[in-house]
């Protein structure tokens, strides 16, 4: 069978409303193709969604290439052909179609076939991380499940992105400029910032309770969508009519409403932050890179399963912390993911306490957690080991 580097890659990415499944497939895609040299084809079926994160991006376009990676529209049935490669890779269980599977499983060599599945750090994903799945026509379709393990499928992390953040981070003058650049005033290079990327919680009435009250300033940096419908309270008009650049004040807190912006935009944003509230797959994993603590607000999912995701990477991130500290960490986790404005409160003052220890551990777990090899780096490695 050829090499992974003599013949294209394809990865098929549905986009979804929070734009995490396009925002990790999208990064793994650079990636490989950035310091892989490896043709990457990109099929996406929703590029005007995909032109949030990616702005130099023309959705009326049926093809284009774009840092390295060229991007189709994929379209149900499918009007650019569809040729083998060495890989084909499903992200997210999207579903590839009919056609693509058909031709796959006919071809002299067909495609080593992966789906990418969704990061979790459950003691359970080592088991089945790199299981084959014998699909009809007689061919293996691959789990590949990302994680936080050395057995696992590892993490997406650029190789120069750590250096780039450090660097960003020695100047406070950086994030200065990036917040006029984003039409932001009034802060100061001392003042509190927060980032905040989440759903809808009551838990957040409670954060800004207690950041109204504060003794020093407090910077609330939102975009525009999910998270304004719960700062009502805190807003002079209906979260539909406020538009990016606009700043409202109460007390010690100042909301400031962001433009959308793209993935290195967003990485510096969340660099620049004291504090970043995220929610997803993508802006999860790059908070953690950014270096700064951090709340995930996870997807809720029935009977409360999304709370024993939560419960597992915290006890990972937690490994290395003094125990009053965990916990500290752990319950402001827990009560902004169950909605507890009161308790939330609580914790962040008792969290503000623990501030440089908690982001000494911040700063140290990125080092710890990609155990020296990034999700790209297994993938090729996975790949060719697969191919021989």
């Amino acid at each position: 069978m050829t090499s992974p580097k003599s013949s294209h890659w394809d990865i098929f990415c549905a986009v979804v409303d929070n734009y995490g499944d396009i925002g990790v497939t999208w990064r793994l895609s650079k990636q490989l193709a950035r310091e892989y040299q490896l043709p990457i084809v990109l099929w996406v079926d929703d590029l005007k969604s995909f032109a949030h994160i990616l702005p130099t991006l023309n959705p009326t376009l049926g093809s284009q290439t774009l840092e390295g990676v060229t991007i189709n529209q994929w379209n149900m049935p499918l009007n650019i052909d569809y040729t083998p490669g060495a890989v084909l890779i499903e992200a997210f269980a999207c579903e590839l179609p009919d056609e693509v599977k058909a031709i796959a499983k006919c071809a002299p060599t067909p495609p080593l076939w992966l789906n990418l599945e969704y990061l979790s750090a459950e003691d359970w994903v080592d088991g089945c991380h790199g299981l084959p799945s014998l699909q009809s026509g007689g061919i293996n379709k691959y789990f590949y499940m990302p994680g936080f393990s050395a057995a696992s499928g590892g993490l997406i992390c650029e190789k120069s992105l750590f250096d780039e953040r450090d660097a960003w981070q020695a100047d406070s003058a950086n994030k200065l400029t990036l917040f006029r650049s984003l039409g932001l005033s009034g802060i100061k290079a001392d003042d509190k910032i927060v980032s905040l990327f989440s759903y809808e919680t009551l838990a957040l009435e409670g954060l800004c309770a207690r950041w109204q009250a504060s003794s020093s300033p407090v910077h609330l940096l939102v975009p525009k969508g999910r998270s304004l419908n719960s700062l009502a309270s805190y807003l002079p008009k209906a979260p539909a009519d406020i538009a990016a650049g606009e700043q409202f004040c109460q007390g010690a807190l100042t909301i400031h409403i962001l433009p959308m912006t793209d993935q290195t935009g967003y990485d510096r944003l969340l660099w620049s932050a004291d504090f970043n509230i995220i929610r997803g797959e993508d802006s999860f994993l790059r908070a953690q890179w950014a270096g700064r603590p951090f709340i995930w607000h996870i997807y809720q999912q029935e009977e409360d399963y999304h709370l024993v995701k939560l419960e597992a990477f915290m006890r990972l991130y937690c490994d290395n912390l003094a125990p009053e500290i965990a916990d500290c960490w752990k319950n402001l986790n827990l009560a902004f993911n169950q909605q507890q404005a009161d308790a939330v409160q609580q914790h962040w003052q008792n969290i503000e306490s623990f501030a440089l220890p908690l982001l000494a551990h911040a700063k140290q777990w990125p080092i710890d957690a990609l155990k020296t090899t990034d999700l790209a780096t297994r993938l090729v490695q996975f790949v060719k080991k697969s191919l021989r």
